[in-house]
């Protein structure tokens, strides 16, 4: 048996069932069972993996989904990192990322507010808040990040965004079409409601950020903010978030 801790934070015990159904879909066709042990630190999903295909389904979520560091010495300086938004104030100086440190304590990595504002809007002297409002960050929002300092005396990683997060927002940006960020909801999940809710014409892709975030791509000429009353209470154990390219180059005068 494979005992593993995800990289996936959970809010609520109806977000523990959706993983649990998300693995077995994942796993189906593979002689593994997926148990879901419980929570590490509050947030961390733990698994319990068994089977003849045992190690096929490991790689599979060490690929797929992540695992978390746990301690410090698993971080290395330069690398890149998957986690979450833990805290985010309009007027703070830095970004609060989870990145799955909490043994012997937690250590959340940091972005420095001067960082986000060379790398997004140009060196913009922009408040953390505006940033926020024009990217769509909020708590819970998945990120990667680079590692470019660990001060182990302090417990204290500080970072920057990944390379690939930063394209992944230029090809958001340059696309021109609106994206809806969903947040507490299984890809399959989504993807029921998109059907039941008759909105193919509307969204033209779903792309996974992590087990329960999505970004829906809106067609040319929806806006985002107008789908969430049509799917929303279907999913009312999410978090909405709308991605606006055109207000967002408008803003930096792109």
């Amino acid at each position: 048996m494979t005992t593993l801790t995800l990289l996936t934070r959970i809010n609520t015990d109806y977000q523990l069932k959706q993983i649990d159904k998300a693995l077995k879909l994942a796993f189906k066709g593979l002689e593994t069972e997926a148990k879901i042990l419980g929570i590490a630190a509050d947030k961390w999903v733990q698994i319990a993996l068994a089977g003849e295909d045992e190690k096929i389904a490991t790689n599979y979520v060490i690929k797929e989904i992540g695992l978390c560091p746990r301690n410090l010495e698993n971080v290395k300086k330069l690398s890149t990192l998957n986690g979450y938004i833990s805290k985010l104030e309009k007027n703070g100086e830095e970004l609060s990322i989870d990145v799955g440190v909490f043994e012997p304590e937690s250590v959340h990595a940091t972005v420095p507010l001067r960082r986000l504002q060379a790398q997004l809007v140009g060196g913009r002297n922009f408040a953390l808040g505006k940033i926020a409002e024009l990217f769509g960050f909020c708590k819970d929002l998945p990120l990667n990040i680079k590692v470019i300092c660990i001060k182990e005396k302090e417990s204290c990683i500080e970072a920057e965004l990944s390379s690939s997060q930063i394209r992944k927002y230029t090809v958001w940006q340059e696309s021109l079409l609106d994206r809806l960020l969903v947040l507490g909801s299984s890809f399959h999940e989504i993807n029921l409601t998109l059907e039941h809710a008759k909105l193919d014409r509307d969204v033209i892709g779903v792309e996974s950020l992590g087990l329960l975030e999505n970004a829906l791509t809106c067609k040319l000429g929806t806006d985002a903010a107008g789908l969430i009353p049509r799917i929303g209470r279907n999913l009312k154990n999410a978090k909405f978030v709308v991605f606006n390219p055109k207000r967002l180059r408008e803003f930096l005068k792109i």
